[in-house]
């Protein structure tokens, strides 16, 4: 049994839609030739190339003031925003103020350094946060229009943990709207660029944090994925981030909020430039639910179980992933082998052949109680009423909607998305489900492409919506995943890949991207390429 006509007339009206989109674009937007030949500069303050772990350390022996690392990294978010349009929001002027008593803080402790350390683990390091985040005092309108003006009230318990940890906030960055996107663009802020090329797209939804972070104008930053919304910023900015088991780090009070089932694949986590501050800033955000993971469980690589699946067996919903990046998957395979002197087997899974529609299934299954989830179509309309996506492209033609066109895209297929799940997709899942389960146990990880390819030019995506599947079914099998880069490929951009690992099993996936650092060389300065 496969996809039922209505179904493949479904992915057809889809790609159809999005297509005439992506030609409506190009004949009614301006080019972007401004960007063209521009590049960032490269870093020149040292303090910018420390980990925030690294950053406590200094701050709490006082090598380093707090004020002075807060100020260089307002510094270089000044010298690279103009370019990028990561940072939506600043709080410069705050984060330089609570600087200041942190520094007055170390002077007037008696305990010792290794108090601090243990009570304030982050304590005087910058942070980047999400702009669909609440933080305190900051918009919170997720690039909706509509919520122009509206002021989170609290932290959302996230950010909580990691300012009561000794963090400081910068501002908030760029989303896709209503983080539903794989490019972080919409009317309230614009578009972000890639650090690596500003022709290039930054990844969605958190494409503003993979923005600055990969800039070197953030250390440490935070997001949210359900499809893929840390992972591919992570990808396509050349940096770290880890999608945790989802149940364990608070996705409370950003919005929009997940409603139906979606509650049981959205995640939260870090994003960094270093490997080695993913792991305590998961131990700080996972906060009362830590005992979940085995974070403080010491893992030997050796022992590991090691698997790799190259593609997704040649989906009719997603490109073909590109040499490079099936080349240095492969890369990878021989470090494994070589260094740790460990087998990696390559396997197939025949049902990541159906990634997009069982994503796109189990995004719109209702909860326990029966509840639908949220139609997309009045979260664009809040605080109002439903939009009517029709009379929105109508709009969108004369120039007149509020709305991006993936965004209206998106509210035009849930129209004609099937009212009830197919039997053969949950079929696939439920296989594809005890699978990997059985494959990864507790002591295995495979290696899975993040995209087919590296970052795509702006408005792109429109012409192949459907690659994120690559991330998106990790998400509905509900595994963590650590994406980590792997240096850069033929034209200048950022290569990776995904390691996951079983439920709960957070800690296994941290450690081979500590490994893959070491052998790939981690992060790489955009100025300086």
């Amino acid at each position: 049994m496969a996809l039922s006509r209505l179904e493949k007339l479904q992915v057809w009206l889809f790609k159809a839609v999005m297509g005439f989109f992506h030609m409506l674009f190009h004949l009614s937007c301006p080019r972007r030739s401004h960007l063209s030949g521009m590049k960032l500069p490269p870093v020149t303050n040292p303090l910018l190339l420390v980990s925030a772990t690294e950053l406590a350390r200094r701050i709490r022996r006082k090598e380093v003031s707090s004020v002075e690392v807060v100020q260089a990294y307002i510094d270089r978010i000044q010298e690279v925003n103009p370019l990028l349009n990561a940072v939506v929001k600043d709080r410069f002027g705050s984060a330089l103020q609570e600087a200041a008593q942190v520094d007055k803080l170390i002077e007037e402790e008696t305990g010792g350094e290794e108090v601090l350390e243990d009570r304030l683990p982050l304590l005087g390091v910058p942070l980047s946060v999400k702009e669909s985040f609440a933080l305190q005092g900051m918009p919170f309108t997720t690039g909706l229009l509509s919520r122009r003006g509206v002021v989170a009230m609290v932290d959302t318990p996230l950010v909580d943990l990691l300012k009561r940890a000794g963090a400081i906030p910068l501002g908030v960055t760029n989303t896709s709207e209503l983080c539903m996107w794989l490019e972080s663009n919409n009317h309230l802020y614009g578009t972000t660029n890639n650090p690596y090329n500003l022709e290039r797209i930054p990844g969605g939804s958190s494409g503003g944090e993979g923005s600055i972070l990969g800039a070197a104008g953030a250390v440490i930053g935070v997001g949210s994925d359900m499809g893929g919304s840390i992972r591919i910023p992570c990808f396509f900015n050349g940096i770290f981030g880890h999608k945790t088991t989802p149940g364990v780090v608070s996705s409370e009070n950003q919005y929009p909020p997940a409603s139906g089932r979606q509650g049981e694949y959205l995640s939260c986590g870090p994003m960094c430039r270093y490997a080695e501050d993913l792991l305590p800033m998961l131990k700080i955000m996972a906060g009362p639910k830590i005992n979940m993971l085995s974070l403080n469980t010491k893992v030997d690589l050796k022992k590991l179980r090691f698997f790799t699946v190259p593609h997704d067996g040649g989906s009719p919903f997603t490109y073909p992933v590109s040499k490079e990046l099936v080349d240095v998957q492969r890369k990878v395979v021989e470090r494994l082998e070589a260094d740790l002197g460990v087998k990696v087997q390559e396997v197939r899974f025949h049902e990541l052949h159906y990634g997009f529609p069982i994503w796109d299934t189990y995004m719109g299954l209702p909860d326990e109680e029966g509840n639908p989830p949220t139609p997309f179509c009045e979260l664009m309309g809040e605080p109002g009423r439903p939009v009517w996506p029709l009379w929105e492209l109508l709009k969108k033609m004369m120039g007149k909607s509020e709305h991006t066109m993936a965004a209206v895209g998106l509210a035009l297929t849930e129209k004609i998305r099937g009212s009830k799940p197919s039997p053969f997709i949950i079929q696939q899942k439920e296989k594809l489900q005890k699978e990997v389960e059985a494959l990864l146990g507790n002591d295995a990880v495979f290696l899975y492409p993040s995209h087919p390819r590296v970052a795509p030019k702006h408005n792109h995506p429109l012409l192949r919506p459907f690659d994120f599947a690559y991330t998106g079914i990790i998400s509905i099998l509900g595994l963590p995943v650590t994406q980590c880069p792997l240096g850069l490929g033929e034209e200048g951009l950022p290569l990776g890949v995904q390691v996951i690992a079983g439920k709960l099993q957070d800690h296994l996936t941290l450690a081979v991207a500590l490994y893959l650092e070491k052998a790939f060389g981690g992060w790489r300065d955009p100025g300086a390429h």
